[in-house]
């Protein structure tokens, strides 16, 4: 393939993409690369550099044409095009179709959205099949430039500009430095028409079209080195983000109180005083990286913040998907957990009892006598004569109170889970243990004074809360 280039304006090419590959350390001895090819310009010249390079770096190379069952009659000759490409340099070829269509419908994602994601998808797939360390993609400093307008349209903070990664896990970007113009040039020297024109690519609807075709070239009037300032930004930005993520990962582990695959829990003290920047990042990778979590986008970001900042033990905010963010006392939990509500169950002491959906045992003895006192809130002791049975395992209800060992007086219940700063999602998850109607102990956090064991007590009832 290389007879076909002017041999000039290729080595220059190569000698950059080599100088990119080496900086960002994007290949090893004896990588198995597959190539993202589409037929247009930038993978071709991917293509034959990474062909070029297969001996220096002792690469085995396969290459995968995605169909996304668009453009019918184009898509026929780019896979004949890209098959014969493969098939002159010794590339194994691939093709895959996807539905993109029914996918973007079925996701509520535009098409551009659901084409990256598909083909991503089909780029794992088939590194898999040919056990490839490294996936290689066509992405050019324009693009670069590009994504960099389309973010700032969007209104993307720093991390957002910061662009397209050269390297993000095991998917290299070996053109990322060279600009579409020399591609093109070096392409149309000697191959003239050696490469296949995406007619989606010439429309202007699309918000990249139309930067590509008409903001960039307009720009550029006014700065020829358009793609250069904008990269150099790009990449400043990168490494400033990586440095503050790193901040970020030192700054999580300490706040972290509890997490799981829905929820977060944060403690609250750090985070009020903590600055706007690292807030956001913080906020931002909490969602990213909870799985439950994820889909979050600025503005939410923001409404966070202003919770933290100034909003009352209790606030709360709803946001997409049913996540819920909640300021308690002393932390903030984000979660998308529908808030736990106990069944109404019977309860015949002795024995134990499993409140399953709120990770709870209950368990009870009766004895003639006490060993030492007892708090009152993981363990509770009773007199057994003052009780009727069966005793009734139930949530809160509305209207409800009780007495609170030496508190003196009657309580309402929400007072009381108030006062102790039990937080409101968390309260229907309290099991209240009653007998004939009325409160004898709220497990785990007090009981009633009127049902406590004293000096004439004959029998006693010891209750237990263990959280499983």
């Amino acid at each position: 393939m290389v007879c076909f280039l002017s041999y000039n304006l290729f080595m220059d090419i190569l000698k950059k993409v080599l100088g990119t590959i080496n900086k960002h350390s994007m290949l090893s001895e004896g990588d198995s690369v597959l190539i993202g090819l589409s037929g247009g310009p930038d993978s071709v010249c991917l293509g034959s550099i990474l062909h070029k390079l297969s001996v220096d770096f002792n690469l085995t190379l396969n290459a995968v044409y995605v169909d996304h069952a668009l453009r019918l009659r184009e898509v026929v000759r780019e896979k004949a095009f890209c098959r014969d490409f493969c098939k002159a340099l010794g590339i194994g070829f691939f093709t895959r179709s996807v539905n993109l269509k029914k996918y973007a419908k079925e996701r509520t994602v535009n098409i551009q959205e659901a084409a990256r994601e598909l083909r991503y998808g089909v780029y794992e797939e088939i590194s898999r099949e040919t056990n490839a360390t490294k996936i290689a993609l066509g992405h050019t400093a324009d693009d670069q430039a590009e994504t960099f307008l389309m973010r700032i349209l969007r209104g993307s903070g720093s991390r957002g500009l910061s662009g397209i990664p050269p390297v993000r896990g095991n998917i290299i970007r070996p053109l990322i430095e060279i600009e579409r113009r020399e591609i093109e040039d070096f392409l149309a020297s000697d191959m003239h028409e050696r490469y296949m024109v995406d007619s989606s690519n010439l429309k202007t609807d699309y918000l990249r079209n139309w930067i590509r075709h008409e903001v960039v070239p307009e720009l550029k009037q006014k700065n020829p080195s358009l793609v250069k300032t904008l990269c150099r930004i790009a990449d400043i930005l990168r490494e400033e983000d990586a440095y503050l993520e790193l901040i970020v990962t030192k700054t999580l582990m300490k706040l972290i109180s509890r997490k799981s695959d829905n929820t977060v829990e944060l403690f609250l003290s750090p985070l009020e005083a903590m600055q706007k920047p690292i807030l956001r990042r913080v906020i931002r990778r909490v969602f990213h990286e909870t799985a439950g979590l994820r889909g979050i986008d600025s503005v939410h970001v923001e409404d966070i913040i202003e919770l933290i900042k100034r909003g009352k033990s209790g606030d709360r905010i709803t946001l997409q998907k049913g996540v819920k963010v909640l300021k308690s006392y002393a932390t903030l939990v984000l979660t998308n957990e529908i808030p736990k509500r106990l069944q109404l169950r019977s309860f015949n002491p002795p024995g134990k009892l499993s409140l399953d959906e709120v990770s709870v045992v209950l368990a009870a003895e009766i004895s003639e006598s006490i060993e030492k006192p007892y708090d009152g809130k993981d363990t509770a002791v009773f007199d057994f004569d003052r009780l009727t049975l069966p005793l009734h395992v139930r949530s809160r209800k509305k209207g409800d109170y009780f007495y609170p060992l030496h508190f003196g007086k009657r309580k309402k219940l929400q007072d009381f889970f108030i006062d102790n700063k039990i937080p409101r999602d968390e309260r229907d998850a309290v099991p209240v243990v009653v007998s004939d109607d009325k409160i004898l102990w709220i497990a785990g956090h007090r009981m009633d004074e009127r049902f406590r064991a004293h000096e004439k007590t004959k029998k006693f009832l010891i209750m237990k809360y263990f959280k499983v």
